[in-house]
């Protein structure tokens, strides 16, 4: 199947669906679109918190790739939704090798960006020898200086208008903690104080994650149902620092990727995860192909980013 200069395939409707119980609390929605019998891909979404879009379906040839998408706990169509009780890293990783086996796939490609790629690196590292190719994108690596750079100091400086509206939920006494500040009304059993954290927390990423500010992208993460799931479920991941033993975790374990075909894509002007973070991985893994997109910020639709990805996604098909 052609497609012109590397953008997104056509929309494409999922062959199956279903449900997989992963617990006696979580049950995880997932798809599969493409061929059955082509290379099999799991799509790792971000957040944590983030939840399966149709365009996630669209990165890759539908003849010859099996491409496998699913909502993490707490997610989209993941039942309970919202849920923070036993949903961790580990957690997800031990979901994504249920659902391998309940696919009864023997090995796979996976893909991820932004806290996908964190997820993917986890796996990776945990299940090595079922991964063929890690494609990942907008690396984030979830140490305390990526948390503070985007969620308490740094990138505030470079939109200090848009911060304004995220400082607005916390008074002035608990800004010097801001995630903790978020955490507690988060978590809140006042449904308005919860849905006002939410809304604020999750704009503030949906305003900054394209090279050009996108007032459509800021509308969708503002969505009142969508922000309660994805604001709620990152302050818990972030508070509990990605629920890793150590702060550099992926970094000082990512040499047991080298014999796996990796790709890194990252945006030069990323402002919610910089560039130095997809750096430092490729000085840990140097075996990655490393690409810098010159004209692009975070988000994996910029079409920089998404002509890359394509471009991987072919090469790496067969």
């Amino acid at each position: 199947m052609t497609h012109v200069s590397k953008g997104l395939y056509p929309p494409i409707e999922p062959f199956n669906s279903g449900l997989l119980p992963v617990s006696a609390r979580h049950t995880l929605y997932y798809e599969q679109v493409g061929n059955p019998e082509g290379k099999p891909v799991v799509f790792l979404h971000g957040g944590p918190g983030g939840g399966v879009m149709p365009d996630y379906r669209r990165y890759f040839d539908p003849d010859k790739w099996h491409v496998i998408l699913f909502d993490q706990r707490g997610c989209g169509r993941s039942t309970p939704f919202a849920d923070i009780e036993e949903n961790t890293t580990w957690d997800l990783v031990a979901d994504i090798e249920k659902l391998r086996n309940h696919l009864g796939l023997e090995r796979w490609a996976v893909f991820g960006g932004s806290w996908g790629s964190t997820l993917a690196l986890s796996y990776a590292i945990t299940h090595a020898e079922v991964c063929t190719e890690l494609f990942l994108r907008g690396i984030f690596l979830l140490r305390k200086q990526e948390i503070d750079w985007f969620y308490q100091e740094g990138c505030s400086r470079l939109f200090p208008d848009l911060w304004q509206s995220y400082l607005q939920p916390i008074p002035e006494d608990e800004r010097h903690d801001l995630v903790a500040a978020y955490y507690r009304r988060l978590t809140s059993t006042d449904a308005d104080v919860r849905q006002r954290a939410a809304r604020a927390w999750s704009i503030w990423e949906g305003s900054t994650s394209r090279l050009l500010f996108d007032p459509a992208s800021a509308d969708k993460f503002g969505n009142s149902e969508f922000a309660d799931a994805f604001a709620r479920i990152e302050c818990h991941y972030f508070t509990n620092k990605g629920f890793f033993p150590e702060d550099s975790y992926l970094l000082n374990n990512a040499g047991v990727l080298k014999n796996i075909r990796t790709v890194i894509v990252h945006g030069r002007y990323d402002v919610i995860c910089p560039v130095e973070n997809a750096w430092q991985l490729h000085q840990a893994l140097p075996s990655a192909e490393l690409h810098i997109i010159a004209d692009a910020g975070h988000a994996l639709s910029e079409p920089g980013i998404t002509r890359k990805m394509i471009e991987y996604t072919d090469k790496w098909s067969d």
